[in-house]
């Protein structure tokens, strides 16, 4: 195999080429654009999503207007005192004494402000057993969290006195610190460890440390840079930790998954005779293109949640839309001039127990590779009763999704029996339903105190009650110099979503307008948990068809430019559709019915919660892109050499079978790591991401692509004569040598 001029062209091998030839150049770019991004974004901050920013609708309408009045919520806190046992009453002089001693304690503290007695708020339940004491947290709200400490141990301490009765505290700011405790550090660890993960599955996939860490280090790099650039772009777009740690995650996948592509090609090329710069050259035509391709769609896909309208979405879908991008253009400059700068070294810090890869004419066929080797032989005898078997088999998979119940979870359903808190947010819920969530109604008039707005905010409290939608008590506070009224609503149904949800239902459509709803120029937004969950879904599903149309038109036009063949982009689109439908059959059926949920420590919560399969979609359609592209680019390239068909099938998936299984590996390990949490919403998200994955590098690519390429045999490569004007995005081919191949019949070379 001699070395052979190669002619080439595209953005990628003009990219390669001169970072190749200019390389300490490409490099210090690099590390300049890194360091001014991070210099840059530390400088100008990082502006989060607000409240008022998180949803359209009513609850979109009552936090503005609470922040145009100017009005600070208190963080609100409550104390459970709860007979044990059912002997006590509140009316006992025992139960009486631990209310005292719970509102001598609490006001000692120094950090509560408006205690009140349940006996004077008459919040004592119907059974007479359980009372609540109830005070704000003095200061800002979003950190009433970092100040509840001193009234938690001084809460415990009545509890001592009190052994007959349950003394418990409850709140917002409680059950942050309490969430912070259990489950910051444990993000942390999680977040932390998928670069320990990845980079030993790395040093196995290359059996060289040096190898293994050029992956790594420009994955880590590219999302140095964007967590830089996401500080600066959050002035225009406010951004938030949750899209914080899905840019770790997407980060993370696609920069390793880029440079291995590139890496396993240019070193392929090496081990096939090629000089260093031939092989770069050919990787950087090749791969490079897909890496380009694949880049391209996943930011499409990543853009379709900006078409959500919901800020949290917005914030997700571009910060994962700029890492993929940093990533993609890092791995087309930088990374061949890093490959030619190291040469052989790359080869440094090798690890003896796995041995070197052999060279010559198995050309470095790993047993990846012989066993994609032994499949294909099967799948491509009968390819009709591959694609028969492994569809059904994903449609049978895919099968519960059609009964799949979405909401947003509960406090329990969130966290089981994990948090102690949660049992005291049950007994609440049980005693006083609706009392840990109320609904809140924000009411806004020209004039607060006028006779007909104060006699609609009597019959509002009056009908909320005898309507059916709460049991009381209803409280209105009053802001009479910002002509702003709050009215809380305990809603009937408490931590049940369904019925509360009905509750707000009833609230919004028969209370409201029979009451504030008949007095002009007022405004009466209808806000709190169970309304902000009820706006959120609303939203979500009404952004669900221009996503997904956004996202599948996008991406199919990119794979009919990319490959010019419509077959190409057809099935490409069906197979991803397949991929993306048999994960949430597993979630289904893991979360929601329960079925082997104890296998991935997980609870059957009875629902998959709202925002996972929008994202989902779009997370998994991107990240899918990476195999199908690659996989694809090398069948086609065989072609193009002159194989047959069923041979260029052959060669593209066992060619690409070690690599693809290496980024499998590493993003299904990275995804189940966030599996091990115990979130379910994020149990969830890990085990979605980790199935569909897996099912992708395996079921879709191995057997699915292959046998149905072989079905359409010349049919792959059509395109309609009416699209023959379409750009011509392809690549030109690294010759080969190979014997001549004896053409199939009926075969016709159309590309």
């Amino acid at each position: 195999m001699g070395n052979t001029e190669v002619r080439v062209r595209g953005l990628a091998a003009r990219a390669g080429g001169w970072s190749a030839r200019h390389r300490w150049a490409a490099v210090g770019i690099w590390v300049v654009f890194v360091v001014l991004a991070m210099g840059l974004g530390s400088a100008a901050g990082r502006v989060d999503v607000n409240e008022s920013d998180q949803l359209k609708g009513e609850t979109h309408t009552a936090a503005t207007i609470i922040e145009d009045a100017g009005i600070k919520e208190p963080a609100g806190e409550a104390v459970l005192i709860q007979s044990a046992d059912g002997a006590v009453q509140a009316t006992s002089p025992q139960f009486r004494a631990a209310v005292a001693d719970v509102v001598e304690a609490v006001e000692g503290t120094g950090q509560v402000t408006g205690v009140t007695s349940p006996y004077d708020t008459h919040t004592v339940s119907r059974d007479g057993r359980s009372a609540l004491v109830r005070f704000d947290v003095r200061g800002d709200a979003e950190t009433a969290a970092d100040r509840i400490e001193p009234v938690l141990k001084a809460v415990a301490g009545v509890q001592k006195d009190h052994d007959a009765l349950r003394i418990e505290e409850i709140g917002g700011a409680s059950m942050q610190k309490q969430y912070k405790d259990a489950f910051g550090d444990d993000f942390q660890q999680a977040e932390y460890s998928a670069v320990p993960v990845a980079l030993g599955i790395l040093l196995i996939a290359f059996g060289a440390l040096v190898a293994a860490l050029l992956p790594v280090a420009l994955a880590i790099t590219a999302i140095m840079a964007t967590m830089g650039l996401m500080g600066l772009v959050s002035h225009l777009q406010p951004m938030s930790d949750t899209a914080n740690s899905v840019m770790l995650l997407v980060g993370m996948a696609v920069g390793v998954d880029y440079c291995l592509f590139y890496l396993r090609r240019e070193r392929e090329e090496r081990m096939a005779g090629r000089d260093a710069g031939t092989a770069l050259r050919i990787a950087a035509a090749t791969s490079g293109r897909a890496i380009i391709v694949s880049g391209v769609t996943v930011c499409v896909a990543m853009a379709g949640m900006l078409f959500t309208g919901l800020a949290e979405f917005e914030a997700m879908g571009l910060a994962s839309l700029m890492v993929v991008a940093v990533a993609m253009v890092g791995s087309v400059t930088v990374l061949p001039a890093l490959l030619s700068l190291l040469g052989e070294r790359v080869e440094k810090g090798r690890l003896p127990f796995l041995g070197r890869r052999k060279r010559g004419g198995n050309r470095g066929q790993s047993r990846d590779s012989r066993f994609w080797t032994a499949v294909l032989r099967g799948v491509l005898a009968k390819p009709l009763v591959s694609v028969v078997v492994a569809a059904g088999a994903l449609l049978a998979v895919a099968a519960p999704a059609l009964g799949m119940k979405t909401q947003q979870l509960t406090l329990d359903q969130e966290f089981g029996d994990s948090l102690p808190i949660v049992q005291t947010y049950n007994r609440v819920n049980d005693a006083f339903p609706g009392g840990s969530e109320p609904a809140e109604v924000v009411v806004r008039a020209k004039d607060i105190n006028a006779p007909e707005v104060r006699r609609a905010l009597a019959d509002f409290k009056r009908q909320a009650v005898t309507s059916g939608a709460s049991r009381g008590p209803v409280d209105v506070t009053m802001y009479d110099a910002k002509n702003v009224a709050l009215v809380s609503v305990p809603l009937v149904g408490g931590s049940d979503m369904d019925r509360a949800t009905r509750s707000l239902e009833k609230l919004r459509d028969e209370v409201r307008p029979a009451t504030l709803g008949k007095v002009d120029g007022v405004r009466a937004p209808v806000t709190g948990q169970v309304a902000g969950n009820k706006d959120f879904n609303d939203q979500l599903m009404g952004s669900v068809v221009p996503v997904f149309v956004f996202v599948v038109v996008f991406a199919f036009l990119l794979m009919l430019l990319s490959f010019r063949s419509l077959t190409v982009a057809v099935t490409s689109i069906v197979l991803n559709l397949l991929s993306v439908a048999a994960a949430y059959g597993i979630l289904v059926a893991v979360f929601q019915h329960g079925w082997g949920a104890s296998l991935v420590g997980a609870e059957g919560v009875g629902a998959i919660v709202t925002w996972l399969p929008l994202f989902l979609f779009v997370i998994l359609f991107g990240l899918s892109m990476d195999y199908h592209v690659f996989v694809v680019s090398r069948i086609r390239e065989a072609r193009m050499r002159g194989r047959t068909t069923k041979d260029a099938i052959r060669h593209g998936v066992v060619t690409t079978a070690g690599v693809v299984t290496s980024a499998a590996v590493i993003m299904v390990a990275v995804f189940a790591i966030f599996g091990t949490l115990s979130m379910q919403s994020m149990k969830q998200m890990g085990v979605g991401l980790a199935a569909a994955v897996l099912i992708d590098a395996t079921v879709i690519r191995g057997v699915l692509l292959p046998a149905v390429m072989a079905l359409l045999g010349e049919r792959n490569w059509y395109l309609p004569k009416w699209l023959h004007r379409l750009p011509d995005l392809t690549h030109d081919e690294s010759p080969e040598p190979v014997a001549a191949p004896v053409p199939e019949r009926g075969e016709r070379l159309t590309v």
